[in-house]
């Protein structure tokens, strides 16, 4: 699959214009907020297509990219959307809006399953079998072309696996639930920060 790749230093670029549905996803030096830092946003329009920012570490000054995540007219398709938003918040300091999410949608579709990761979804739903070798891989430093193409891959395919996975929720009645849920992943992120991160609901 031919994947038109761009990659923008520190911002995107003030013209660009990516429309009111986009995927995004984000990479980190590891897991701990309070440690690991952000690296890189990637969004993709949904057609084949990646814009990979990779963030000034000592600033996090990028208008453009903030202007777009805070938008509330622009879906955004994130997998997994509570560590993405939990390191934005972070870092570039603000509160993405109009957010969906692949995973928690798989949660609550995919009863079926136990399988919500995005290799799973990306295989049941596009029929395509990714790699996450580079997972773990160094974000911090130059990328390399394997780097930048694992990186467009955890985007392009996310419009697709959203509708299949909406589709699903329609008809087993459960879309109403999910965007009661997704109204809450603010207050989820923001209990994260406050190392609030097990379930409060709990005995």
């Amino acid at each position: 699959m031919k994947i038109d790749i761009k990659l923008h230093k520190e911002d995107l670029p003030g013209e660009i214009i990516l429309g009111d549905n986009i995927a995004v996803d984000c990479e980190f030096m590891g897991l701990n907020v309070d440690r690991d830092a952000l690296c890189l946003v990637q969004i993709s329009t949904g057609k084949k297509d990646a814009h990979i920012v990779q963030l000034n570490r000592e600033l996090y000054n990028s208008p453009n990219l903030k202007k777009i995540l805070t938008d509330k007219n622009i879906s955004k398709i994130f997998h997994y959307a509570r560590a993405d938003l939990l390191f934005i918040k972070k870092y570039l300091k603000i509160d993405v809006e109009n957010v969906h999410c692949t995973k928690l949608m798989s949660k609550l579709a995919r009863s079926y399953s136990d399988k919500h990761g995005l290799k799973d979804l990306i295989k049941e739903f596009t029929g395509s079998d990714i790699s996450k070798n580079l997972q773990s891989s160094d974000f911090g430093g130059i990328l390399t072309d394997k780097q930048l193409e694992y990186c467009a891959k955890d985007v392009i395919y996310l419009h697709e696996i959203y509708e299949g996975l909406k589709k699903i929720l329609i008809r087993e009645k459960r879309h109403e639930l999910y965007n009661k849920t997704i109204k809450f992943i603010h207050n989820r992120v923001d209990l994260d920060l406050a190392s609030f991160n097990f379930d409060i609901w709990s005995h």
